[in-house]
């Protein structure tokens, strides 16, 4: 098969997937994932597609590569974060196990959270230390801190949390799409959240209007994981997630 051949035929899939990976593009096009990859590659510079991790997603999607820290975050869609707070702290009830993901809009929780008899874990050293001044009994959990999010991420805060049974958690996210689901720039927090939402029975995801058709490098849940928090929502996830719009 011609290159000139491959590159229409990753564009087709594209087209209709919005989303592919590279073995996926092996299976499809019975080509070895040297080939796909570096097909992607060509692909990318031309800006026929965006290169992302494991593949690859169509151009007119926004694709954020880049982390902003957690003091270039606050201020952004702040009182639409405090909307999707609230709600979500509404949810906690006394007896709740709950994980509160590392985020600007998690930590906006703690604004509504009161005295509660509900036991949290954490994986944010803020979230952590203004949870305790409560007087809420909270476990932080170990392992590499990251200085961007605040965050402790890595093998060893993920291999804690498989121990964990929580009964909600609630998740930031950097990006989410109907074909990407939600994503975050940076594999070993992608690793922390992965591994606390599958410990939750119930999950939720706070995301503002902003993070819609947002793709970052690594996916850490699909689109249909839980239910997502928000302050808008476009008909087309409407039709495709379990929502609250706040």
């Amino acid at each position: 098969m011609l290159s000139e051949q491959r590159y229409e035929m990753i564009l087709k899939i594209l087209e209709e997937k919005r989303s592919v990976t590279v073995t996926e593009l092996t299976k499809l096009l019975g080509i070895s994932e040297s080939t796909a990859r570096r097909d992607i590659i060509v692909l990318d510079k031309a800006g026929r597609l965006v290169k992302v991790f494991g593949g690859a997603v169509v151009a007119d999607s926004t694709y954020q590569a880049v982390e902003p820290t957690v003091t270039q975050r606050v201020e952004v869609y702040r009182e639409e974060k405090r909307k999707i707070a609230q709600y979500a702290a509404s949810l906690i009830e006394s007896q709740d196990f709950i994980y509160l993901d590392a985020g600007t809009t998690t930590g906006c929780m703690l604004d509504f959270i009161e005295e509660t008899g509900a036991v949290f874990v954490t994986n944010a050293v803020a979230h952590a230390q203004r949870l305790a001044a409560k007087g809420i009994r909270v476990y932080l959990v170990g392992g590499a801190l990251k200085s961007t999010t605040e965050a402790v991420v890595g093998t060893m805060a993920a291999l804690t949390l498989k121990d964990y049974h929580f009964t909600k958690g609630f998740f930031g996210t950097n990006g989410v799409s109907r074909t990407a689901g939600h994503t975050t720039p940076d594999a070993d927090e992608a690793l922390v959240k992965r591994t606390a939402a599958q410990q939750c029975r119930k999950q939720y995801f706070l995301c503002d209007h902003s993070k819609f058709n947002v793709i970052s490098s690594v996916t850490f849940a699909p689109l249909t994981a839980g239910t997502i928090l928000t302050d808008a929502l476009s008909e087309e996830y409407r039709e495709a997630a379990d929502y609250v719009v706040v």
